[in-house]
């Protein structure tokens, strides 16, 4: 055994070795957020009119360090992702508080750290984070633990610190992702439905206050969401405008290239919140759900990893994560269609954007190191003093 194992060994079995864990990579997953990734670049193709400058090119070389952080990330033994989950997180939240003092302003919002090649936004790191603590947080404790009200005051707290945050900046659609993965994670480790009701009904008392509390401009969005005809050239412009692509689309689609809306700039943002529009334009009814059923794919591939890993740690990892792309794809697409209030949220692999693209692929490093650790077992009990 290394060093390196022995300082994180847990339990009774060495795991498998770096040759064992490079030929057990899923190779499949790793070819379906390929898959995923080259209708992205096809569609910021696409979005530039048919160059592969500016978008294309540049998300071409953000997908190549993504490749390799979620081949770096699988590798590492599980157990080490476990012991320094809580640095990780707290590295991340000091990146949060750093936004604070020095974050980047775009677009009205304070969300980004300028580290010259690249401009990072931590939210998006913190959201792996959050999942990561509250994974290593519930591997101990048992069922009935967990069913008692004081062991979840740490995980709340976990949550809700990088939350309070996130709102400042203002993200809310991140926020609001942040709170809902955690409350899929609780839920997992059986949490009792009862405690979801209670918070369900304090939120829903809050809803007058939260209304106080909201900037003028998210105000205006759920204003425009419940009637996006009230300002057509002002605040409904994006979703009226998206609607109509999505409609003039048809079955088929206009074929690649030849959108109107996005080609003739009725379209906003084509290259990011809204480019799934500008693909079922282009690709129709046909080409949107096939997309969907591809992202319902690689989803679905994350949760069996994670039912199928021995170690709570995993299960949770792996599913906390999958759950995670859900959430991104769900209100993307619901947002674009004018199901929900637009919020911001981008479709990983698809939409341009660094930081989720790195996010994203991390995230499935994750869940293939779950998957590659998959037989490793690591003792619920007696874990703090073993770590």
């Amino acid at each position: 055994m290394s060093l390196l194992d022995r300082l994180t060994y847990v339990g009774d079995e060495e795991g498998p070795s770096f040759g064992e864990k490079l030929l057990s990579i899923n190779w499949i997953l790793v070819l379906l957020l390929t898959l995923l990734t080259g209708v992205g670049l096809a569609m910021l193709y696409s979005a530039a009119s048919g160059s592969f400058e500016p978008w294309a090119s540049r998300q071409a070389i953000r997908y190549g360090i993504g490749l390799t952080v979620l081949i770096v990330v699988a590798l590492i033994d599980l157990r080490i992702w476990m012991r320094f989950a809580y640095a990780i997180y707290g590295f991340t939240f000091l990146m949060l508080v750093a936004v604070e003092a020095m974050g980047v302003v775009g677009m009205g919002a304070q969300r980004w750290i300028d580290l010259g090649i690249i401009q990072l936004q931590p939210s998006e790191l913190m959201k792996i984070a959050v999942v990561l603590a509250l994974a290593r947080y519930f591997h101990g404790p048992t069922l009935e633990e967990v069913g008692h009200p004081t062991r979840l005051i740490v995980p709340i707290a976990l949550v809700m610190l990088p939350v309070g945050l996130v709102l400042r900046q203002p993200d809310l659609g991140t926020a609001m992702m942040l709170m809902m993965v955690a409350g899929a994670i609780f839920f997992v480790v059986g949490v009792r439905l009862w405690k979801f009701l209670v918070v369900i009904g304090l939120g829903a008392a809050a809803v007058p206050l939260a209304w106080t509390l909201l900037h003028d401009y998210q105000r205006e969005r759920i204003l425009t969401f419940l009637d996006p005809e009230r300002d057509p050239l002002g605040a409904g412009y994006h979703i009226l405008q998206s609607q109509i692509a999505l409609g003039s689309g048809g079955l088929f689609g206009k074929g690649f290239l030849q959108g109107t809306q996005a080609h003739l700039n009725f379209l906003p943002e084509r290259q990011t919140d809204f480019i799934f529009t500008m693909l079922a334009e282009e690709f129709g009814l046909v080409g949107g759900v096939a997309l969907l059923c591809l992202f319902v794919i690689v989803i679905l591939y994350g949760v069996i990893i994670g039912l199928r890993s021995r170690t709570h740690f995993g299960r949770i990892l792996a599913i906390g994560l999958s759950f995670n792309l859900f959430l991104y794809v769900f209100i993307n697409v619901a947002m674009v269609m004018g199901l929900i209030p637009v919020v911001g949220v981008p479709l990983p692999l698809i939409s341009y954007g660094g930081t989720v693209m790195l996010a994203t692929m991390g995230a499935y490093g994750f869940i293939i190191c779950v998957y590659v650790h998959r037989d490793v077992r690591v003792p619920r009990r007696g874990l703090q003093s073993e770590l």
